[in-house]
This record gives structure tokens, sequence and C-alpha cells, in this order.
């Protein structure tokens, strides 16, 4: 399987406080959709109140120019509602969940029990197949959580395998708050990506900026392919209790595979570009 690189603004953006300009957010995206990515995570259908700062998700849409590109567009949904507008919507052609293993994140982040998500990914499911979009199931605290609730090998496989039962066939390991280590990394990729050659699974890795390499490593060499990236590594887990974690920096992704002489299909020219408008995107 070619390596997939999903870029994902929509993570970095979503909590910062203070408004970042419409017109902002269209020039960099744009830009964003003409480095190579095979994914562009732009932004989400949630509640306005939940996540003011991409309540304009469908104006920026309305503005990207996608006449001439191969990345796709991905759209966070939280619910069976958000789900429907995005089917709306020709253009975007992935619609991701948070379908977190944790019932503590779960509630926290979806106003649901896990059993209630599971339902409404099912619908979600329906939905997509269609309307001819295909969801993305992110198995968020998919390497443990921070609250106490009960996590092993076995709970992620139990959950993927109801996944794959449903006819999802995209689903990313999110590591939400940082904590994962290389071995456990190693483990559960090996054994799902084993198990269920069918499935496409993708490593959405929270990071210090100390721990990056060896987690890119663990994974790529478990047989994943699919990377969720922000650039700069902008973003991140507001539970994860390490400052310094955010979301794997995506030039960290780009030099791990530039590397290993791995093919990732970047113009690295216009990358560094995008680096240097992300800098004034996010004021840093």
């Amino acid at each position: 399987m070619p390596i997939k690189l999903i870029e994902c603004p929509r993570d970095a953006m979503q909590g910062i406080h203070q408004f970042i300009p419409t017109e902002v957010k269209v020039r960099y995206l744009n830009q964003l959709l003409q480095v190579g990515f095979d994914t562009l995570d732009f932004g989400s259908f949630v509640s306005p109140k939940a996540i003011p700062q991409l309540r304009d998700t469908t104006e920026v849409l309305s503005q990207l120019n996608l006449g001439l590109v191969r990345t796709k567009l991905l759209v966070i949904v939280a619910n069976l509602r958000g789900a429907e507008e995005a089917c709306k919507f020709p253009e975007i052609q992935y619609l991701g969940f948070p379908f977190s293993i944790s019932e503590t994140f779960q509630q926290r982040n979806t106003n649901s029990s896990i059993e209630e998500s599971f339902k409404t990914v099912a619908e979600m499911q329906n939905l997509a197949v269609k309307h001819g979009k295909e969801l993305v199931i992110y198995i968020s605290m998919g390497f443990g959580n921070p609250y106490g609730d009960d996590w092993n090998a076995d709970l992620v496989a139990h959950w993927v395998s109801k996944m794959d039962a449903l006819g999802i066939r995209i689903l990313s390991l999110s590591d939400t708050i940082g904590i994962v280590d290389p071995k456990s990394i190693s483990y559960i990729f090996s054994e799902l990506i084993q198990r269920l050659p069918h499935i496409e699974f993708g490593a959405h890795l929270h990071t210090t900026p100390t721990t990056w390499e060896e987690k890119i490593a663990a994974a790529y060499e478990s047989g994943c392919r699919r990377f969720d990236g922000a650039i700069k590594g902008f973003g991140g887990c507001p539970m994860a209790t390490d400052k310094l974690t955010g979301n794997m920096p995506t030039e960290n992704i780009i030099h791990y595979l530039d590397q290993k002489g791995i093919e990732t299909g970047i113009n690295k020219q216009l990358f560094a570009q995008s680096m240097l408008m992300a800098g004034d995107v996010f004021g840093v």
C-alpha cells in the first residue's frame, strides 16, 4: 500500500480561542491543497457552540480551489445531524467520526455513551454509503486514557471488529493524549493489520518533541501506511498532561519517510511555503 499523508489543519485550528478570519483559512487551505497530501482534514460540521472556530466550514468550502487537485476532503462530524449536513456537499469525500473506547471521553467529546455512539456510527455508515461518501472512524483513546477507564489491546480489537462488521474500511488509531510507547504501537498495529488486512489502519499520533521519531517508526515498521499530521505540531488534546504534547508534526513524518527513501508525493517547495504560511495563520 502506498503512503497516505493526511494533513489536519482542522485539528490544529479548533482549539484556538481567537477566531481565525475565514479569508485566512481559505488562503491557507488552498495552499495546502497544492502540496500533494492524500487527504485534507479541513473542517467540521458540529455545533458552533462546541467549536466556534469552525463555524465557517461551509463558507470556507465554497471558496476552495478544487479543480486540479488530487487531495480529498475530510470533515469531522459528531452526530447524525452533522453527517447529514456534510453529505449535502459533493466535494467532501470523507466523514470522520471520533469514536472513543473510553466511556468518559466519549461522553465529554460527543455527549453520548459508547453504545449510543456505536449506533450512531451504524446510521452514519448507511448514510455515507447512500451518498457515496466514506466513513473514517477515529478510535480515540486507542492506546490508553487518563480517566482510569478500562483499556487493553483486546478492547481495541473488539471495537475494531465491530466496525469491520459494519463495512467500515478506514480506522485511524488515536494516541489522543500522547502517552503511548513504541512497543504498544508496534503490538497493536501488527496484530490488527495481520488480522484484518482489508482494513486501512491509520496512525493519529500525538507526541512531545523528543518522542516523535520512535512513534512513527513503530507504526511504519508494523505495517501502517496512513499517517495524520499537522504542520509544526499545532493543536493536540487539552486533556494531555504534558503541555509539550501536540499533534504529530507533518514535517517530521515527511523527514522520516525521506530518510527511508519512501515516496510521499509531496511537493517539497510548496510544503516549505505552507510551513511559512502556517506561522502567520497560527500567530507564531
